[in-house]
């Protein structure tokens, strides 16, 4: 970039506008939704994507594994007949919720001074900090999360609730008085969606884990496939301070993409998927324990 050139932040895009959450700060940049990519003609959504990829010089586009198959594949085929190296398709392993979490943290993150590369790959380093889960009135269809035969029959009782964290480790508990599940040993903010099932248990989660705080939002469309049922309340326990974030990317050594020559962090590189050779991924930093309350 020439000296005095002004820098246009990396686009952080998302397939649908329930995943674009609020801003968390001044500085978050607004996310691209690129909604009905599945319903246009074929040009008209080559001809965005190329416009937008010409007006931010690199895309990552931030979605679930919940995202509809066709959504999916239209974006793999533009990004293949576009021929270009300039656009990021990552799908993290986080229930809806969590995504619309990360994809908002990159958005902070692209007001910073990261480079596209490094930026698109913090995704993959920031999932490590994202305690995503939810409060279920059935775990009968829940396949993306262990769940033992004792579970499976206790959903059929009328009333029965499980609370179930999939990320960072699957943990799975009935919902009863005293019960809990192991939250983040650094201080979080809780994000609570509202399905349809009470929120109390979940919003009580934020003073078992010691929270900052808590906000809420809308339940994303995708969280009833992601989870197997419609009755439910997902939460996420997530970092909001974007200092903090920013020094969690910059404290990994960087490396240059053997293939494509972009800079990135840790192990793959987003836009490519080539990995630096002779490079070992490096462990998610502790953080500071949470103080007592």
């Amino acid at each position: 970039m020439k000296s005095g050139e002004l820098r246009v932040p990396t686009a952080i895009a998302v397939t649908s506008a329930d995943m674009a959450l609020p801003a968390q700060d001044e500085r978050t940049m607004p996310a691209v939704v690129l909604a009905g990519l599945d319903r246009k003609p074929l040009d008209q959504a080559l001809t965005e994507l190329h416009t937008l990829t010409e007006q931010y010089g690199h895309v990552v586009v931030v979605c679930s594994q919940a995202t509809p198959e066709p959504v999916v594949r239209r974006l793999y085929t533009l990004r293949s007949l576009l021929e270009s190296d300039r656009i990021a398709l990552f799908r993290p392993a986080l229930p809806p919720l969590g995504v619309a979490v990360l994809a908002r943290q990159l958005r902070q993150l692209a007001s910073c001074d990261l480079s596209p590369g490094v930026l698109a790959c913090a995704g993959r380093l920031l999932t490590h900090y994202i305690h995503a889960g939810a409060v279920l009135g059935s775990v009968a269809r829940l396949d993306r999360v262990p769940v033992g035969l004792k579970a499976h029959a206790r959903s059929w009782v009328p009333g029965s609730q499980f609370a179930v964290l999939a990320h960072p480790e699957p943990q799975l508990v009935k919902v009863a008085p005293g019960a809990t599940l192991k939250g983040p040993e650094f201080s979080t903010w809780l994000l609570v969606a509202k399905g349809q099932l009470p929120s109390e248990w979940a919003g009580g989660l934020g003073t078992r884990w010691g929270v900052h705080g808590l906000r809420e939002t809308p339940l994303p469309a995708e969280s009833p496939v992601w989870w197997g049922t419609g009755r439910m309340v997902e939460f996420c326990g997530y970092l909001a301070d974007l200092s903090v974030l920013y020094q969690l990317v910059a404290s990994v050594r960087r490396a240059s993409c053997h293939w494509c020559g972009i800079d990135v962090i840790g192990d793959r590189c987003v836009f490519c998927s080539a990995g630096p050779p002779g490079y070992d991924p490096p462990a998610p930093r502790a953080l500071e324990p949470r103080t007592p309350a």
